[in-house]
């Protein structure tokens, strides 16, 4: 069952020269209790849409057009877009939360980590009492790694990768029903990378939260994630499980990032990569935006832009992959 639905949702940046379509119809299904990777170069829309999802958009970003559906357990379902500023901020944190890519960012530099889960206790359930709150934020610190005297921590105090695990810990408060992680092991290294993969893999166990989890890291989507969508150009162009999308890619992107990075185990394959780089959304190519840099590309490609029918975004996929 889907805990949330994405129907043809567009997100604009307006300027003096016109409206860029930074996503551009875009229609994904999360499923209640799943991990969903988003995965795809710099500037290919992800965080815009994760940001929409959650109306954290900023001006000039606009929502162009599109739904975004909330299913909430044993409830009514939510039209997100058309939620009002207290149902907004009621919606936060209790059905949905954010760790966002930089967790020395987001995490209030002069604030302890105790006092910034009680915040978010203290507002959201504001007839909890102040030593539930700290036993709470105790619990929470601990399940996810942290020690609890660790809690009187600021963020500077600790390490790249407890700050992460301390933004796990916040987005956790309330037991949302999805979290959105943007990049959140970005800038770790590989064995505290692995650490928090693990921990995420283990609370998602424990809790049931379905997350969408965002990164340009292909390789470590196909580990963590039970279905994968790809970005390129504010568009969804390819969807499916972490294991048929890394035996049979249908769309020639998906395995251009696949071939980006070399296999641990196997026969030797030759890196091919992506020639060229991301297309400027101001001025996007005719047809298939990704037709310049495909090496399958033919005529049809420059002037037909394909849709997402059911699952690949391509013209010359016939349902038998490209290699």
């Amino acid at each position: 069952m889907n805990v949330l639905e994405i129907r043809g949702l567009g997100v604009d940046y307006l300027s003096n020269s016109g409206a860029v379509h930074a996503v551009a119809d875009v229609s994904l299904d999360l499923r209640r209790g799943e991990i969903l990777g988003l995965a795809g170069e710099s500037g290919s829309g992800k965080s815009t849409l994760a940001h929409a999802i959650g109306r954290l958009l900023r001006p000039p970003a606009t929502i162009a057009g599109g739904s975004v559906t909330y299913h909430r357990a044993g409830g009514p379902a939510v039209d997100v877009l058309a939620l009002k500023r207290e149902e907004l901020r009621a919606f936060r944190w209790r059905e949905l939360a954010v760790v966002f890519q930089s967790a020395m960012n987001s995490l209030n530099p002069v604030s302890t980590i105790g006092a910034q889960i009680d915040d978010v206790l203290r507002i959201h359930v504001p007839d909890m009492r102040r030593k539930a709150r700290a036993e709470r934020a105790v619990e929470l610190l601990q399940r996810v790694g942290i020690s609890a005297d660790r809690r009187r921590s600021y963020p500077h105090e600790l390490s790249g990768g407890m700050r992460q695990r301390a933004a796990i810990a916040i987005a956790l408060a309330l037991n949302p029903e999805i979290i959105i992680m943007d990049e959140p092991t970005t800038a770790l290294d590989v064995v505290v990378q692995r650490d928090i993969l693990h921990e995420i893999r283990a609370l998602r166990e424990e809790y049931g939260f379905a997350v969408l989890f965002i990164t340009h890291d292909l390789s470590l989507l196909m580990e963590i994630s039970d279905r994968i969508a790809i970005m390129y150009a504010g568009r969804v162009v390819e969807t499916g499980t972490a294991r048929a999308l890394h035996k049979a890619p249908r769309h020639p992107y998906t395995l251009g990032l696949l071939r980006s990075f070399p296999r641990l185990h196997g026969p030797r394959e030759e890196l091919l990569g992506i020639p060229g780089t991301p297309p400027d959304l101001r001025s996007l190519p005719s047809g298939c935006a990704f037709h310049p840099r495909c090496r399958f590309a033919f005529d049809a490609c420059d002037s037909t832009l394909p849709r997402l029918d059911p699952d690949v975004a391509c013209l010359l996929n016939e349902g038998k992959g490209v290699r």
